[in-house]
């Protein structure tokens, strides 16, 4: 028997009407879906320049995607210290983007902590200058391929310099003071190099440390002295200049990877841009925070006369460190730039 065409164009329809319904039910999760969520983490408070870093990161990935998306900042090392964060990041969980020095990256990349190396830079313009030229993307690769976290702008600008509780001015004075150093191995050998002895210790250990006589000096910029109180502890300020900070804003490969595409270009674009921010706010606060704290009486900055001498007993240990992490052809770039 023939078939009506008017049953069969109405099973067309009803069928159509049914595909439709069903791809639209398919897209209904997705398009109800709560906004993306990014977690960040800071040791600090809102008054330090990392914290300030992540902020402003957070505004400008906002303003570049233009669609909702929810930003959670922890504050005042709510999920502990940065050396966890990285771990964090590394494996794709609870911290996506955070604010951490390259020290803490040596687990992953030998390389890595060479990046703000102890003598490393021969002032702010020469810091800048290497910073601007993308000169460390090698070891940004490194770290990307062996840590799954990718840097995605470069923060700091703080002039570190040695507090102790005992004042002291030429090297003879320093001969074996017990110094705490950050992890890497890098920083330990520097200061072997001039005759302390640098031991590590974590960073929210030092104050009691220093209280309970186990160590007698830390190395610090001035927001980190300031945010921990070192001062307290140790009121001298030994001028050895011997660093110039750079903290990378750093972003989890995993949870990136995750992203919608325009979302990623938000992600890029905004931590260069954060990066130079926060090296702006750090290196223009740096010396207001000392001339601040010392005139309030909270320590007293006393000028090292051997720092060149310092200087040269260091940099053997840095061309030797530099060619056994294989980044001797970064060192001689740096060197190189005028």
């Amino acid at each position: 028997m023939m078939q009506s065409p008017f049953k069969s164009n109405r099973r067309a329809v009803l069928a159509a009407a049914t595909l439709a319904l069903t791809l639209a039910g398919a897209a209904l999760p997705a398009a109800a879906q709560a906004p993306i969520t990014l977690h960040g983490a800071s040791q600090f408070n809102d008054d330090h320049a990392f914290t300030k870093t992540m902020v402003k990161f957070e505004e400008l990935v906002k303003k570049y995607y233009g669609k909702p998306i929810t930003f959670v900042l922890h504050k005042n090392s709510e999920l502990g210290l940065e050396k966890q964060y990285f771990e964090y990041m590394s494996q794709g969980k609870a911290v996506d983007f955070a604010v951490v020095s390259p020290a803490h990256m040596s687990t992953f990349s030998k390389a890595a902590p060479f990046i703000d190396a102890p003598f490393l830079f021969r002032d702010l313009a020469h810091w800048n200058k290497v910073l601007d030229g993308d000169t460390f993307k090698p070891i940004a690769d490194e770290v990307a391929q062996r840590a799954d976290v990718m840097l995605i702008g470069y923060a700091g600008g703080g002039v570190r310099n040695i507090f102790s509780n005992k004042p002291a001015s030429t090297l003879s004075d320093i001969k074996n003071l017990k110094v705490r150093v950050q992890g890497a191995p890098i920083w330990s050998r520097s200061f072997t190099a001039v005759g302390m002895a640098p031991t590590v210790i974590a960073y929210n250990e030092v104050y009691n440390a220093i209280q309970n006589g186990v160590i007698s000096a830390g190395e610090n910029e001035a927001a980190g002295v300031e945010q921990m109180k070192f001062n307290e502890v140790a009121p001298n300020l030994l001028m050895t200049q011997h660093a110039i900070t750079i903290r990378p804003l750093c972003f989890s490969a995993k949870t990136f990877k995750s992203l919608p595409a325009d979302l990623q270009a938000a992600v890029l674009r905004a931590g260069k841009e954060a990066g130079a921010y926060g090296r702006q706010i750090e290196s223009s606060e740096d010396g207001a925070k000392l001339d601040a704290m010392e005139k309030a009486g909270k320590l007293k900055r006393i000028a090292f006369k051997d720092r060149d001498q310092m200087k040269s007993l260091v940099e053997p240990v840095i061309a030797a460190y530099a060619k056994e992490v294989g980044a001797d052809a970064i060192y001689t770039k740096i060197n190189g730039i005028k």
